[in-house]
């Protein structure tokens, strides 16, 4: 009895990754998140700036570069760590949305996206853009990340839709059975990933509605990296492997990567605070 009940509250989850497909194009829901989570951060990143008498089209010229920036630092990251046997031989997949297979184009979107790489796309292209625009990088981060976490939230939801990123099998009832993969109840990862990013969110724009004034420089940018890339490092605990090398070792690749990101958030927390506290004592 009780087993058929756990039966009965898995989530049997077999729907089609696309939204419709006309000819050689396909539009996916994970796409549709990508562009959900750009107008979305947008939308608060207009509020934000209005809020502090910044330019819009200061604005415009960042999430341009953030746009490009994270594109392609998330399909690097991804072509490099986790692929590049694959993608050595085929460099033009690196940078094309699709493939040329018995003789016509055959559009695929970006298939291989990597979160470090996209971070690390990020960082590099609002350096960019600070240093021609005369912009403070700490300033336009500890805004920037706290629509990122938001973003982070909609990237994986559309990776639940398309079936990847899967956990591990589990014995719980709220399994998830992901039937394009197998039939075996694993854990929904991708949500845990996707609602931790979504509490980070609020939290984030919390602090910065309330104690904006009173932070330092990079705060939120340091507590950013902290509680994403430890909520990461954490939830690659439950997620299977993405590729097979990583099955030997102690710690995967996520988790490898993760924990640059969170020792550069603890400096960034406490470089902050230890400057606000020197400040004090000199005046």
């Amino acid at each position: 009895m009780l087993k058929n009940l756990e039966f009965f509250l898995q989530i049997r989850w077999n729907i089609n990754p696309e939204i419709f497909h006309i000819r050689d194009f396909g539009l996916r829901y994970y796409s549709l998140m990508f562009v959900l989570a750009f107008l979305v951060s947008y939308y608060l990143l207009s509020h934000i700036f209005k809020k502090e008498n910044i330019p819009q089209r200061l604005l415009d010229k960042l999430l341009l570069y953030v746009f490009i920036g994270t594109l392609a630092g998330a399909r690097l990251g991804h072509t490099l760590f986790y692929e590049f046997g694959y993608y050595k031989n085929h460099l033009l997949e690196i940078i094309l949305p699709f493939t040329f297979k018995n003789g016509h184009f055959d559009f695929t979107g970006y298939q291989g996206l990597a979160s470090h790489g996209g971070a690390l796309g990020i960082l590099l292209v609002v350096a960019l853009y600070c240093k021609k625009y005369k912009q403070s990088f700490l300033w336009v981060m500890d805004r920037l990340v706290i629509v990122v976490s938001l973003s982070g939230f909609f990237i994986r939801v559309g990776n639940f839709f398309n079936s990847e990123i899967i956990g591990k099998p589990t014995g719980h009832s709220w399994g998830v059975i992901f039937e394009r993969v197998d039939l075996i109840p694993r854990y929904p990862a991708q949500l845990f990933e996707a609602f931790s990013y979504l509490l980070i969110f609020g939290l984030l724009w919390l602090i910065y509605r309330t104690k904006r004034v009173l932070l330092p420089k990079g705060f939120l940018f340091g507590l950013f990296l902290i509680l994403v890339f430890t909520a990461r490092f954490l939830i690659e605990f439950v997620k299977e492997n993405q590729e097979p090398f990583e099955a030997s070792w102690s710690l995967n690749l996520g988790q490898i990567l993760s924990l640059p990101f969170i020792l550069a958030g603890l400096f960034f927390v406490f470089y902050g605070w230890n400057k606000v506290s020197n400040d004090e004592k000199s005046l």
